[in-house]
C-alpha cells in the first residue's frame, strides 16, 4: 500500500578528505620501508644485531617517555603549589616546551624499525623540537583563522540521537546563559 509520499533518498556520502584517503597508503609505505631497512641491516650484519637494535630502541624509548612524564608531572606539581600559595604560576618558560614531542620521540623509538628510530632520535634534539613546535603552532593558528568566528558555534547547535531501531531523532541543544530568567522544566522526551 502506498500513500503517495515519495521515499526519501539516502543522503549522499560526503567526499573523503585527503588525509583519510592517503593515510592508509602512507602507513603501508612506512611499514614497507621499515621492513626493507631491517632486512638490509640483517643482510649486512646478523639477526642478533637486528634484535639488539630493536631491544635498545625499546629500552631507550621507555626511558625517554618515563623521563618526560616525570618532568611534566613535576612542572604540574610546581604550578599547583604556586597557585595554592597565591603566587601566579610563571608563564611558559622557553625550554618548557617539548614534553609532548619528547614523549612522541620515545614512542617512535619503541616502535620496531630503523626509520621510526631515526625520527624519534631527531625529535629528542631541542632545536628540532623548537622547529616542530613553532610549525605546529603556526599551522594551528592558521587553521583557526580559516575556520572563522562563528563556525565552531554552529557545529554544536544540533544533536542527533540514534535509537536502537536505526531511526534518527533530531533535536536542538539549548544552553542556559547566565542572566537568563529561569525556565520551567521541559517535558521528558518520549520514544
Amino acid at each position: 500500500m502506498t500513500t503517495g509520499a515519495q521515499t526519501p533518498l539516502p543522503p549522499a556520502r560526503p567526499k573523503r578528505s585527503r588525509l583519510r584517503m592517503f593515510l592508509p597508503l602512507g602507513v603501508a609505505a612506512w611499514l614497507v620501508l621499515e621492513i626493507w631497512l631491517l632486512t638490509l641491516l640483517a643482510g649486512a650484519t646478523s639477526g642478533l644485531v637486528v634484535l639488539l637494535v630493536l631491544l635498545a630502541g625499546l629500552v631507550l624509548g621507555a626511558v625517554v617517555i618515563k623521563r618526560a612524564g616525570r618532568r611534566a608531572f613535576r612542572k604540574l606539581s610546581e604550578a599547583l603549589q604556586q597557585q595554592q600559595s597565591g603566587v601566579m604560576p610563571e608563564a611558559a618558560r622557553p625550554n618548557s616546551e617539548g614534553n609532548g614531542l619528547m614523549m612522541l620521540g620515545g614512542l617512535l623509538l619503541m616502535i620496531p624499525g630503523l626509520a621510526s628510530d631515526a625520527v624519534g632520535l631527531l625529535l629528542l634534539l631541542p632545536p628540532v623540537q623548537k622547529i616542530v613546535s613553532r610549525s605546529a603552532e603556526r599551522t594551528f593558528e592558521r587553521k583557526l583563522r580559516e575556520a572563522g568566528a562563528g563556525s565552531f558555534r554552529g557545529a554544536f547547535q544540533q544533536a542527533r540521537m540514534h535509537r536502537p531501531d536505526g531511526k534518527v531523532v533530531q533535536g536542538e541543544v539549548i544552553r542556559d546563559e547566565p542572566g537568563d530568567a529561569p525556565q520551567r522544566p521541559r517535558p521528558p522526551l518520549t520514544h
